[in-house]
């Protein structure tokens, strides 16, 4: 019967000692997540104070396997207004559009610029032509990497004929334009603040959101550990007595 009973407690042992290494290494893990978060969004700031780059500097760090994303940089063109195209999207609790504006480079490249949010009842440049903005521009913004495809299962897909897209495929906005592929730029450039004649679109929209919460998390399992390990404690010395 004794023997017995060192058995099951050496079991009971071991169980507690298992759940405790595993209680002990997901904390951990997550502490190591909070690092890594915690540098993205150190550098994710760092590029965005940074003096904007050239188009030509941001192309080539793209073409070379680099992250542009977040990236300040500046570009000018001339605006291809009558190939907007647009994104669903909320602004201040509002439905509407991002508009990506295909914007021409003197050498003919293209790169497409989302020039910020209108409502819904905007969406048509004929309702806010003063932001149809003609000449020569100069866009100052954040530069955004091109998606290789569709987030999630869960987005809708995109509705070409009707110009309207869930997701940023810039192959897709492009080839809906009928602008050669070739000369479209592989990264996206988000405007930022610039006032606009007539208010519309509104610019600097481009969010930041990582979510941070990997401390919390961390200190829910190390706090799991060593209530298992108070529990484990009093439950021997009650067996002692």
């Amino acid at each position: 019967m004794a023997a017995m009973t060192r058995v099951k407690l050496a079991a009971s042992g071991f169980l507690v000692l298992v759940a405790l290494a595993l209680l002990v290494s997901l904390g951990t893990w997550q502490m190591h997540r909070l690092a890594w978060k915690e540098g993205l969004i150190a550098d994710i700031e760092a590029r965005r104070h940074q003096p904007p780059a050239s188009v030509e500097d941001i192309d080539a760090l793209a073409r070379n396997g680099g992250d542009v994303d977040y990236r300040a940089m500046t570009a000018s063109g001339t605006y291809l207004n009558d190939k907007e195209r647009r994104f669903l999207a909320t602004y201040d609790g509002d439905a509407g559009f991002y508009i990506y504006t295909p914007l021409q480079l003197a050498d003919g490249h293209i790169l497409f610029v989302n020039r910020g949010f209108v409502p819904e009842q905007k969406k048509e440049p004929s309702t806010r032509m003063g932001g149809q903005l003609l000449g020569l521009q100069r866009v100052t913004g954040l530069a955004r990497a091109k998606l290789a495809e569709k987030p999630s299962r869960l987005v809708p897909d995109n509705d070409i004929a009707k110009n309207v897209f869930y997701w940023k495929d810039l192959d897709a906005m492009a080839a809906s334009t009928g602008i050669d592929a070739a000369k479209v730029l592989p990264f996206f450039l988000d405007a930022g603040p610039s006032p606009v004649p007539g208010g519309l679109p509104i610019g600097g929209v481009t969010m930041i959101d990582l979510p941070n919460s990997h401390l919390q998390y961390a200190l829910t399992w190390y706090g799991l550990a060593l209530a298992l390990a108070v529990i484990a404690v009093i439950s021997v010395f009650r067996k002692k007595t």
